[in-house]
């Protein structure tokens, strides 16, 4: 077989530097999926805590009682001003939207740490 016969689209060159740019391309995608964006899940989780503490005070104060919710009440010991009223809801929803969102923007911090290291510690070596 003679160097004539081979097709010059599949040249040592040309696969190298297929490979190349392949390799290139996945490192680029590693890069991209494995982080996480701290503002939005930050965001997210701050708003389903918000939510849920809004929903769950209303809840006992529409219920209503001769003692109104004297579990939920003891998150005034944590959070200044939340009381289980129409008031207390608002200010306990943004305390949790505050936790919330500084709880998942922790997260996605240590979670891309984490992923920078590793993804790191697989970097393909090269010849």
């Amino acid at each position: 077989m003679t160097s004539e016969s081979i097709d010059p689209q599949f040249s040592e060159r040309t696969i190298s530097e297929e490979r190349a740019q392949a390799i290139r391309e996945e490192q680029l995608l590693k890069r991209a999926v494995v982080r996480l964006n701290g503002h939005v899940l930050g965001f997210v989780i701050g708003t389903i805590g918000a939510i849920a503490l809004f929903t769950a005070t209303i809840w006992l104060v529409i219920k209503g009682g001769e003692v109104v919710g004297p579990h939920l009440g003891l998150l005034d010991n944590y959070l200044f001003g939340y009381s289980v009223s129409y008031l207390g809801s608002l200010v306990g929803a943004v305390y949790a939207f505050v936790i919330g969102y500084a709880s998942g923007y922790l997260i996605s911090s240590v979670y891309n740490f984490f992923a920078l290291l590793r993804s790191n510690s697989h970097k393909p070596k090269t010849r």
